[in-house]
């Protein structure tokens, strides 16, 4: 059904859905819905109820506990409950904190949310549930409820899926040019207006981070910075001043943990968009690697091995696109004397001692425990992504299967 209100949605973007509360209450929606937060990385944090998913699987039964969640959400007295709040470090190990569980942006407008979903969904029902969970407030660590009168509470169940439908309005309005029929609908449209020295631009976003690229002078992108402002201000959000910034691509900027720069490539004279990794995540990943192998640590060395694996392996998993054999190869030198240096002051071995202890049979070093192995992340094979323009293959099905 998901995949028919998709295509339908698609077809027909004027097209404002009713009806649509039956399937929010389904057997087969909360049956899937408690699946995916049961294998969810979470799933053993209780939430502001204390409850977990094992302790429902355990004590009270899953079937039992989708059948009252259906009746609650049936008869209209389910009630979302406010977002936990807690402080977190601030990325960049500058030590100071933020809170987790406060609203995105902390301004956003509920009025405007609430719009952009009625322009496509008309079932009162739904739009009920969607508005309690916007009003749902969040439970500071003092335990105080506090309410949330702007804004999407990180942590919220909706919050990303409502500030992202926010937030296209920000995109049909940049990218409305691109639109057939536009003036920068086509290559040569594009062309012709670069020629004649007006520019072209297009914006990536990924949730609440967007960048927009500019070819243009430094006027035409500080113009259209101005714009951006203006369609966002009737949301209630603003652009950072501190986070905002305009670059020229030979300087490079950074973005969801990348760097994209404009560069020579070594040895000749063209001229390439390369990605690399920034500073941020390659400190944060010695962060975490630095709590871990503290020479004082007492540990399990397998239960170390197998953090750093699992830590390691998904960092490099992500930034595997990037130019990052460099980076790789360095990160697992540092690894690897980290847990050297941490074993020499816990054995108290000098080097020699150390060689000895930590050479395989093949003659080279190794560190392993109980069947774990230190995880090369050099190990990684480095795939660089491929431009693939408008032709990234949608999960969603383009005929109805049945």
């Amino acid at each position: 059904m998901q995949a028919k209100l998709h295509r339908w949605a698609v077809a027909d973007p004027g097209r404002r859905f009713d009806d649509l509360f039956n399937f929010v209450y389904d057997p087969a929606t909360l049956q899937m819905a408690f699946f995916r937060v049961a294998t969810n990385q979470g799933a053993n944090t209780p939430g502001v109820d204390g409850i977990t998913a094992a302790w429902v699987e355990e004590e009270v039964g899953v079937p039992g506990f989708l059948d009252d969640l259906r009746a609650a959400l049936k008869d209209g007295s389910f009630r979302p409950l406010p977002v936990r709040e807690r402080l977190i470090p601030k990325p960049g190990g500058s030590g100071k904190l933020r809170k987790l569980g406060i609203p995105a942006f902390d301004n956003l407008s509920h009025s405007f949310a609430m719009e952009r979903v009625r322009a496509r969904v008309k079932d009162k029902r739904v739009l009920a549930l969607v508005k309690a969970f916007l009003k749902a407030g969040v439970l500071t660590e003092l335990g105080e409820h506090r309410d949330t009168h702007t804004g999407t509470p990180q942590g919220g169940i909706l919050s990303p899926l409502i500030f992202n439908i926010a937030l296209t309005a920000l995109d049909e309005h940049v990218m409305a040019p691109w639109k057939p029929g536009g003036k920068m609908s086509t290559p040569g449209k594009r062309a012709y207006r670069r020629s004649r020295g007006a520019p072209t631009w297009r914006i990536i976003r990924y949730c609440d981070d967007f960048v927009i690229l500019v070819h243009g002078s430094r006027e035409d992108t500080h113009a259209l910075r101005e714009d951006v402002a203006d369609v966002l201000a009737p949301m209630g959000l603003r652009l950072s001043a501190v986070k905002t910034q305009v670059v020229h691509m030979s300087d490079g900027f950074g973005f969801l943990g990348f760097r994209i720069r404009w560069k020579r490539k070594r040895g000749t004279g063209k001229w390439y968009v390369y990605t690399f990794i920034d500073d941020r995540p390659v400190r944060s990943l010695k962060a975490k690697i630095r709590a871990l192998t503290h020479k004082t640590s007492q540990q399990d060395l397998a239960y170390v091995l197998t953090r750093l694996g699992q830590i390691m392996r998904g960092w490099a998993m992500y930034f595997r696109h990037a130019v990052a054999k460099h980076t790789f190869s360095k990160l697992d030198s540092f690894t690897f004397w980290r847990l050297a240096h941490m074993l020499r002051a816990r054995h108290g071995w000098n080097w020699e001692q150390l060689r000895r202890h930590l050479t395989a049979v093949t003659g080279r070093w190794q560190i392993a425990a109980d069947g774990v192995k230190f995880y090369r992340i050099e190990s990684v094979a480095v795939s660089r992504y491929a431009y693939r323009g408008n032709k990234i293959p949608s999960p969603w099905p383009t005929a109805n299967p049945a």
